[in-house]
């Protein structure tokens, strides 16, 4: 079952550090957001390999956006 990986706020997307097919395990880095000047990574909650990343360095998200998506 695909997990969604979701923007917890508004911010701008400054580092993508996943492509599609990539492993991850449990804590990897998934990308990098900025929101108020502050650095915030974005983590798997789960081990798994990357199906999609929906974003690009760049973008800005919205809260519930969906990032990246783990199956």
């Amino acid at each position: 079952m695909p997990t969604e990986v979701c923007a917890e706020m508004v911010a701008n997307v400054i580092q993508v550090a996943v492509t599609p097919d990539s492993a991850v395990a449990q804590g990897d880095t998934l990308l990098v957001l900025e929101s108020m000047k502050m650095e915030i990574p974005v983590l798997a909650e789960t081990g798994g390999r990357v199906a999609e990343v929906r974003v690009h360095e760049g973008d800005v998200v919205q809260e519930g956006d969906v990032l990246v998506v783990l199956a």
